[in-house]
């Protein structure tokens, strides 16, 4: 018997490409949500928006399981290979995925006020669209993927929105200052409001939100809060199980955790083989692929996962598309159309070789030079007015 421990994106991936490739024994797949699975990149978006209904995000889920949903994996004895669930039982397996994905990080004061929001979940979505259909004012904490993508949305809606983050730009942490500038002047050409290399020190209410402290001694106020600072990858249920458990569920390069088991998805950390470096990607494209490297391993037939990582975001009328890794440092140059005009892809390259290919609004032209990955960079210096376009930082009006 087969388990797979998430009904995600990954997990159903899982399932599905254990049947594809032979496996017909008994499978089971295990999830905390009393849904099957859906996909969470349109929630910040199209369901937020209004654009797209709660049923849209379900994905086709056509495979031959048992499900056990709204139960929660609560334990695991390796040796034994058997799980412990949340409704007291125990399930007994001869292959095991895990794929638990992650929860948002909350802060550590606040939380429980009547206002204040995470998105990861579709009813977290549903909740927080709720309370900003009535919001004169939100406050979003956190400049990521999320909270840029909120951010978008709610000033579309009418709503005064703030960004509060401790880095000097949006996406800083993705994609470094440059791009992290060019972020915070779409937000702020669209109305929003940018405290950047601030804090938040507190949640000001008595049962529900009005206003957010700042590290600076400045008091924001704040119908509705969304905090939106990174994610805590779902390992607790794995304490004490044997399995390495430093970043997410630790595996090697075919995606191996421990004698039976696979892991995928966000909670997954692996040994890239081309990087040779451990890697852990939170995007909807390395959960499939993931997956199926994981399944595979699973069934003896494994390779080592080596992919180009594929993410993007749309904010506003932008989309950005990325290819491959952008680590802190990395230089840019425009390859492909130019900056001024709002379409152009960029080079991003690191000690001499190119690791990253990103575009804004230039999606064949990005495709095309995703092939350059890996390959000797060219001057790394952006095509028109580097210093001014780094130094677009998004500080508050």
């Amino acid at each position: 018997m087969i388990a797979v421990v998430g009904a995600s994106a990954a997990g159903l991936t899982a399932a599905q490409t254990l049947r594809r490739e032979g496996y017909h024994g008994p499978l089971t797949v295990i999830g905390d949500e009393d849904r099957m699975p859906y996909d969470r990149p349109p929630l910040s978006k199209q369901i937020l928006s209004g654009a797209w209904g709660p049923e849209k995000v379900t994905i086709s889920s056509t495979v031959d399981a048992e499900w056990l949903l709204g139960v929660r994996a609560t334990g695991l004895d390796l040796s034994a290979r058997r799980l412990a669930l949340s409704t007291g039982n125990t399930l007994e397996y001869d292959g095991l995925v895990i794929a638990t994905g992650v929860r948002p990080r909350r802060l550590p004061f606040g939380q429980d006020l009547a206002g204040v929001h995470v998105l990861h979940t579709l009813d977290d979505t549903l909740a927080f669209k709720a309370d900003l259909a009535t919001a004169r004012s939100v406050v979003i904490v956190g400049a990521g993927f999320i909270g840029s993508e909120v951010a978008a949305v709610a000033s579309g809606k009418g709503v005064a929105v703030t960004i509060v983050d401790p880095l000097p730009a949006p996406m800083v942490t993705q994609f470094g200052p440059w791009v992290g500038g060019l972020v915070g002047k779409l937000h702020a050409d669209h109305g929003v409001r940018l405290r950047m290399g601030v804090g938040v020190t507190g949640l000001v209410g008595d049962d529900r939100v009005n206003a957010v402290e700042l590290s600076d001694g400045s008091t924001l106020p704040a119908d509705v809060v969304l905090v939106a600072i990174g994610s805590v990858p779902n390992t607790e249920w794995l304490a004490g199980s044997g399995l390495s458990l430093s970043n997410g569920v630790d595996c090697d390069s075919l995606c191996q955790a421990g004698p039976g088991v696979v892991a995928a998805g966000d909670v997954a950390s692996w040994t890239h083989p081309a990087h040779g470096v451990r890697m852990r990607v939170e995007h909807r494209m390395n959960a499939t692929e993931q997956a199926v490297a994981a399944a595979r391993t699973l069934l003896g037939k494994g390779e080592p996962y080596a992919p180009v990582p594929y993410f993007w975001t749309d904010q506003y009328d932008v989309k950005i598309q990325a290819y491959g890794t952008f680590p802190a440092g990395a230089r840019p140059s425009v390859a492909a159309g130019d900056v001024g005009s709002g379409r152009f892809a960029a080079l991003f390259a690191q000690e001499c070789l190119i690791t990253g290919v990103l575009g804004w609004n230039l999606p064949r032209d990005t495709r095309q030079l995703r092939t350059r990955i890996g390959l000797r960079a060219p001057d790394a210096r952006p095509r028109e007015s580097a210093d001014s376009s780094l130094t677009t930082n998004s500080a508050s009006p």
